[in-house]
């Protein structure tokens, strides 16, 4: 519950618990990079290895993880008569660097959210559709430094089915909030208070054949 005696403290408390969160997805997203199951893009233009996305990678993910008898994460969402806009089938998710945002539109086939027939269930980082998969973006997505055969950024897009990773919580090690007041043992002036934030987990994949991490470069 929030309390209006100290506003500055309580602005504090919202700014942690946000970077608590984004600490959290950082984790995670550095576990996929280094254990999911990899698929190098191919099938664009620019000769790098890995390409850019093309809608053939995509096609590929996809069946490798309906082979892998992975579940899909969305439902379709039906037509409906609304200028401009198009059905959107049942999709994996895929998760990607804001950079190659503009390659993802220009992959046939592409339907931004906008395009949707209904919003209900989408999501407020969701940018679009490919067939069967539906792409989140992040400023922080996954990318691995000069990696490519030319030496540019590889963008890991990680393309999930349900129940491929979770995370792990350690009951003796619950999320909490410290804070402590000016005039500790060591503060005689009453000048210095901690506020702070810890917490313990596990990220891991689940299923490795029901993730992997798409790699391309930008085009």
């Amino acid at each position: 519950m929030f309390i209006n005696q100290d506003p500055v403290l309580n602005q504090t408390v919202s700014l942690l618990a946000q970077s608590m969160r984004e600490t959290e997805d950082e984790l995670i997203r550095n576990m996929l990079a280094s254990t999911a199951s990899v698929i190098n893009c191919t099938g664009g233009v620019n000769g790098d290895n890995p390409t850019e996305l093309s809608r053939s990678d995509i096609d590929t993910t996809v069946l490798a993880l309906l082979g892998n008898d992975a579940m899909m994460i969305s439902d379709n969402i039906e037509g409906t008569l609304k200028f401009g806009t198009a059905p959107v089938r049942e999709a994996f998710w895929g998760m990607m660097n804001t950079a190659v945002l503009d390659d993802l539109e220009a992959v046939t086939g592409f339907i931004s959210q906008a395009q949707y027939p209904s919003n209900m269930n989408v999501l407020n980082a969701e940018w679009g559709s490919v067939g069967n998969v539906r792409f989140l973006y992040s400023s922080r997505g996954s990318v691995t430094p000069n990696a490519s055969l030319n030496g540019n950024n590889v963008y890991n897009v990680f393309c999930t089915g349900q129940e491929a990773y979770a995370i792990v919580e350690l009951t003796t090690a619950t999320a909490s909030f410290i804070y402590t007041p000016p005039g500790g043992p060591t503060d005689p002036l009453r000048r210095l208070q901690l506020g702070a934030y810890k917490f313990a987990q596990v990220p891991r994949i689940l299923n490795d054949a029901w993730i992997f991490n798409l790699r391309c470069t930008h085009s």
